[in-house]
């Protein structure tokens, strides 16, 4: 190993230093001691202890899983050297990097703040479509809420957020809007319409599709087996990571139920089991692992999800919720870190019945395309924890949502009528576009729904003669001639294709969307949404909602707040008015974040 250059702290200092580090990453990382037994009675590999066993033990597992588990550990066994060796040499660049910035303030008296690091997915508005070229719009539902919450973080702390840290769709569906829910069980939810002027251009006018799922309450939920995969690497350290991640899933525990199975993987720069498979019932037992959790060392995200799976799979219950949380944020930069590489082998591990979900937390590193993209190939959801309140929506008000899936697979295709609609354009969506043969293959694979769960989207249109039309007229163009028994007052056709969970053949939903549908005024729900839509364009850049401003956006919302049973509605009318004091203000340096 190299020798540090000279440090400016005295040489005990950087000794106590270098062992406060050696034992937090003893703490958070995994034990070389004999391997204990699980809270089943399952027994787990030598790296995998320092959990405590349980009683109540549960019959061996079935061949096929104890062999993945044990690849697993081999596999595990095959890394820890190479990463105990990259840790090594990350501690060494970060103690050279310290005593470099403790030089520079000695010398000039300038304190640098940290590099923004941040990496968000780049990608363009969705265009204007024109129906009579392209009639088919086919996308994948979405019921992420990531991207409002961050953006909700940096409005906060009076920054403004880049553009492509803003997701429209996300925006939307963190919200509310009231769509009616299922009758019954036989179809797992409900879809709905609703079309009326745009605010912002009376010649235009907007589609709003709502899908509702049904709900079950928190008591009738199946069985549970959940593994709580948390980063404890070195960058989890500040209060809005590890410290919030929790407090966040202790909000959790009081809700899990004897029936249910708790176990808890970390990684940092190796992966480890500090709590096997235990009742979900042995609230005190759980919290406890949860506490002792400590941050310190490089980020091995790989190897945490491969040991998360492996624990899934060890715990694995037919006919329930078999779900992991990936708590994290999202810096991998140990062993697998290619983003491409991650997606495929979770996208892989998916047929096996257990979904990924990914919580997102903290800033300055905040890898928001990492965690968005794997939650979308593991068949989970993805949220982002700025607070505890934002915690306890998500895991405990929301529970049945974020764990229980009711259907796979949701695609939406809408079908617009060429001889009605001169142009549309689909609002957000832009990563959960499908090709249109891709809406009756069920090999594709789509967004899923949770119990009780919303989805909104939004279609701007421009009707046939209307004077709202964007693109410029085609020298040869012609009028779509109508074809015989053309269905005139129909504006579109909504298709909807869906899974049941453990199915592989898709269902059809049909609807269509009749010009006298049109209403004169949009709805309450509709209004609040027509609201929420420009506030994400104007944070983007404000090239689609042409000369409404944040005064226009905070009236609109004002006037849609319904029962706001949670504040949600007032505290985004709140952001709205920082946003427009932060856009309008030319001081400070709008912090660099990268993009992918």
């Amino acid at each position: 190993m190299r020798t540090a250059p000279p440090s400016p702290l005295p040489a005990v200092v950087v000794g106590s230093l270098l062992l406060a580090l050696s034992l937090s990453a003893c703490r958070s990382g995994p034990s070389a001691t004999a391997g204990p037994e699980g809270g089943d009675g399952k027994a787990f590999p030598a790296d995998m202890a320092g959990a405590r066993p349980v009683e109540a033990p549960a019959p061996p597992p079935p061949p096929a899983a104890a062999l993945a588990f044990a690849d697993a550990e081999r596999e595990m066994r095959r890394r820890h050297e190479a990463a105990a060796q990259a840790h090594a040499a990350m501690a060494q660049s970060s103690q050279e990097q310290a005593a470099q910035r403790m030089a520079m303030i000695a010398a000039t008296g300038i304190v640098q703040p940290p590099a923004n690091t941040e990496r968000y997915e780049a990608r363009d508005d969705n265009p204007v479509q024109r129906a009579s070229e392209q009639p088919v719009s086919t996308l994948s539902i979405d019921v992420d809420t990531g991207s409002y919450a961050n953006v909700r973080r940096m409005l906060r702390e009076g920054v403004r957020p880049p553009a492509d840290a803003v997701r429209v769709e996300e925006f939307l569906n963190y919200f509310s809007y009231g769509h009616p829910a299922p009758a019954s069980r036989d179809v797992p939810f409900r879809v709905t319409t609703e079309l009326a002027p745009s605010p912002w251009n009376r010649n235009r006018q907007l589609l709003m599709v709502g899908i509702k799922g049904y709900d079950v309450s928190k008591a009738t939920l199946p069985p549970a087996n959940l593994v709580f995969l948390v980063d404890t690497s070195g960058s989890m350290q500040s209060p809005d990571k590890l410290p919030l991640l929790k407090q966040a899933f202790a909000g959790m525990v009081p809700q899990l139920r004897a029936q249910d199975r708790v176990s808890i993987v970390v990684y940092a720069g190796s992966a480890g089991l500090v709590l096997p498979p235990t009742p979900g019932n042995r609230h005190a037992e759980i919290l406890a692992a949860l506490d002792r959790l400590e941050a310190g060392g490089s980020t091995n995200g790989g190897d945490g999800i491969r040991l998360a799976y492996a624990v899934a799979r060890q715990a694995y219950v037919d006919n329930g919720v078999n779900r992991i949380l990936l708590a994290t944020d999202g810096d991998f930069n140990v062993g697998t870190v290619d983003r491409g590489t991650l997606e495929t082998w979770v996208a892989d591990q998916r047929r096996s019945g257990i979904a990924l979900s990914t919580l997102g937390f903290g800033q300055g590193n905040y890898h928001d395309a990492m965690a968005e993209r794997l939650a979308d190939a593991g068949d989970g959801n993805h949220a982002y924890i700025d607070t505890p309140e934002e915690a306890r929506k998500v895991l405990v008000e929301q529970m049945q949502s974020t764990l229980l899936t009711i259907a796979n697979d949701v695609k939406i295709q809408i079908e617009f009528n060429p001889a009605q609609v001169a142009e549309y354009r689909l609002v957000g969506y832009e990563n959960r576009l499908l090709e249109r043969e891709d809406f009756a293959n069920d090999k594709v694979d789509a967004g899923d729904i949770g119990a009780g769960h919303e989805v909104t989207a939004l279609y701007e249109i421009a009707l046939a003669g209307s004077g709202g039309e964007r693109l410029p007229a085609q020298r040869y163009g012609t009028a779509p001639a109508a074809s015989p028994g053309a269905r005139d007052g129909e504006l579109a056709h909504l298709r909807l294709r869906y899974k049941l969970p453990g199915q592989a053949q898709s269902r059809l939903i049909e609807t269509t969307v009749l010009r006298s549908s049109l209403q004169a005024t949009p709805g309450e729900s509709l209004r609040f949404a027509a609201a929420v839509a420009p506030n994400a364009d104007l944070l983007r850049g404000g090239t689609n909602v042409e000369g409404w401003d944040w005064d226009d956006v905070a009236a609109s919302a004002r006037g849609a707040l319904g029962e706001d049973r949670w504040g949600l509605r007032r505290e985004f009318v709140g952001l709205v008015e920082s946003a427009r004091r932060i856009t309008a203000s030319d001081g400070g340096a709008v912090p660099a974040i990268a993009v992918e």
